[in-house]
Order: structure tokens, then sequence, then C-alpha cells
């Protein structure tokens, strides 16, 4: 199983997902690969926010390793399932797609919810982080049931 978390600039949300994600991942042992990307340009080479690190690290999690990258047409093709945090990055990623299957990939993050972006929100990079935990929690759970 191969994943992508997406989100505006590959800083925040995304990363916070991926090294969320990949960490459960690897306490389950299961053979997933996880990875992320923004649907903007303007953060690419650059580590996550500092306060994504912080707020990761108070949890265990390390994504200093991290580098934002742009998301392109072509991870259509690499990974079997791509998550998106809000309603404009599923626009973006879907308006990128070529088939019905390119689309079939997407999904909003937290279904009907959007994962608000806590770049401008100290406050909120708490909040972001237990509701990304726990819907990683439940894309396990989802994708691979017998874990």
């Amino acid at each position: 199983m191969k994943i992508l978390m997406v989100c505006l600039g590959n800083i925040c949300r995304s990363p916070l997902a991926h090294g969320i994600l990949k960490q459960k991942v690897k306490d389950k042992q299961l053979n997933w690969i996880v990875e992320s990307a923004g649907t903007g340009d303007w953060h690419i080479g650059e580590a996550p926010d500092r306060r994504a690190i912080a707020i990761a690290k108070k949890y265990g999690v390390d994504i200093s390793g991290q580098r934002a990258r742009h998301f392109q047409p072509a991870f259509f093709n690499e990974y079997d399932l791509i998550f998106v945090m809000d309603r404009q990055n599923f626009a973006d990623v879907c308006a990128q797609a070529e088939n019905k299957d390119d689309l079939e990939k997407v999904q909003l993050f937290l279904d009907d919810d959007i994962v608000p972006d806590p770049y401008f929100d100290d406050n909120l990079f708490d909040p972001v982080f237990q509701m990304i935990d726990k819907r990683c929690t439940e894309v396990i759970a989802e994708v691979s049931p017998s874990s």
C-alpha cells in the first residue's frame, strides 16, 4: 500500500499526517509506504514548519527529516490512495487527474470535513495533531481491517 498525504504547502498538515501514519504503520509492522506533497510549490525542499516539528516531537513523532515537494500528476500512478486535507486541495489534485481511476484514489482525509490549516494560528497545531492522529488510526483499520 502506498499512501500520499496532500495539503497546500506540504509544511504543516500533510507532514504531520505523513509522520503520524508512517509511525503507526511501523508500529503495526505493515509494509506500507507513506509520503506527502503540497499543491503549492513555494516550499519545495524545505523542512516542515518548526511548529509542526515541535508538536510532532511532543507526541513522539519525528518529522524533521521530511522535505516539502510539489504534487505531480505522475503521483496518480505511484500511489494507491491520495488523502487531501481540505476541499481546495481536493479540487487542485482532482484537476490534475487524467481519468476515473485517478479520481477514485483521491479522498478528503476527514471524509466530509476538513483539516484546518494551522499555519496562521499557533493554537491549532495541537488540535490538528490530535485529529490527524485519530484519523490515521482509522485509516489503518479501514485499509487493513485484519491489522
